[in-house]
C-alpha cells in the first residue's frame, strides 16, 4: 500500500504549488482519531490514483506555518490543490466515496 510522503513548511511550495499533477494533502496530527481513521482510506486512494495524483501528509503541530496560512482550524482537512490552487476542501473525516469525488473533480 502506498504511503503518502510527509511534506513541511519548507518543501511545500516545490512540492504541493508547483507539482504538474493534482495533489492531495492529508492535514494531521498524531493525537487525532479522526485522523487516524481517515489515513488508511487517503492510502488506498493513493494506491488507486498511483501516477495521476500525488499524495502528501503535513503534520500540524510540526507546520504550524502552512496550517495557519491555509487557515486549517480543524483536522483532518483533505485539501485537493491543481496548478498550485486549492480546488477541493473536505473536512473531518468523510468516507471514500467522497475523497473520490474530488480526486475525479480535481482530474477532469
Amino acid at each position: 500500500m502506498a504511503k503518502p510522503a510527509e511534506v513541511t513548511d519548507a518543501e511545500w511550495d516545490q512540492e504541493v504549488l508547483k507539482n504538474q499533477l493534482p495533489v492531495l494533502v492529508d492535514f494531521w496530527a498524531p493525537w487525532c482519531g479522526p485522523c487516524r481513521m481517515v489515513a488508511p482510506i487517503v492510502e488506498e486512494l493513493a494506491d488507486e490514483y498511483s501516477g495521476k495524483v500525488i499524495f502528501y501528509k503535513i503534520n500540524t503541530d510540526d507546520n504550524v506555518q502552512t496550517a495557519s496560512k491555509y487557515g486549517i482550524r480543524s483536522i483532518p482537512t483533505l485539501l485537493v490543490f491543481k496548478d498550485g490552487q486549492i480546488v477541493d476542501q473536505l473536512i473531518g473525516f468523510r468516507p471514500k466515496s467522497d475523497l473520490k469525488r474530488s480526486l475525479e473533480k480535481a482530474l477532469s
